[in-house]
């Protein structure tokens, strides 16, 4: 397990809310090829995507949404950061700000000062599947997590993807 595993581990115990590690192969750690592997339905599989402001002064936040709905970013995610201009974090950028790769960026070990904002589709989940900090493992628990982690939760964060 890396240092970035254990890391969410020591978070996600403090937490005190249950949760299950699922070891997974890191050639399927993108969300829609690690539900096709293992069996986890989109509906219940969660990305975390870190976001930039792309005018004015740098504003960071993760944004969570259920994987068959899009972060709506023009709207509603640049209203919340008060910016003209909002787009995703590269790659490089994402392992700066959070020391995790693409495929296994989660909501437990992400810096104090980044804002962390929940579509509210999650909150009616009884369950959740996220990344789990490195493309080998993902994290099975409770939608509640995100009260206890103190994210704000947000209605219509996400927009709804054509099938």
């Amino acid at each position: 397990m890396s240092s970035t595993d254990q890391k969410v581990i020591e978070v996600l115990d403090g937490l005190g809310i249950t949760y299950e590690i699922i070891p997974i192969d890191p050639e399927f750690a993108d969300t829609v090829k690690c539900c096709e592997k293992y069996g986890f339905p989109l509906e219940h599989s969660c990305n975390t995507i870190i976001v930039v402001s792309k005018k004015g002064s740098k504003k960071y936040a993760a944004c969570v949404v259920l994987a068959h709905t899009r972060l709506d970013v023009n709207k509603r995610v640049k209203k919340l950061l008060e910016v003209p201009k909002v787009s995703f974090a590269s790659a490089d950028e994402m392992m700066v700000i959070t020391s995790m790769e693409v495929g296994g960026v989660t909501p437990f070990s992400l810096p104090k000062n980044l804002p962390l904002y929940v579509d509210k589709r999650i909150m009616d989940l009884e369950w959740v599947i996220l990344g789990g900090g490195s493309r080998s493992i993902k994290v099975k628990t409770s939608s509640q997590i995100f009260v206890a982690l103190g994210a704000e939760i947000i209605l219509d964060l996400a927009i709804a993807s054509p099938r």
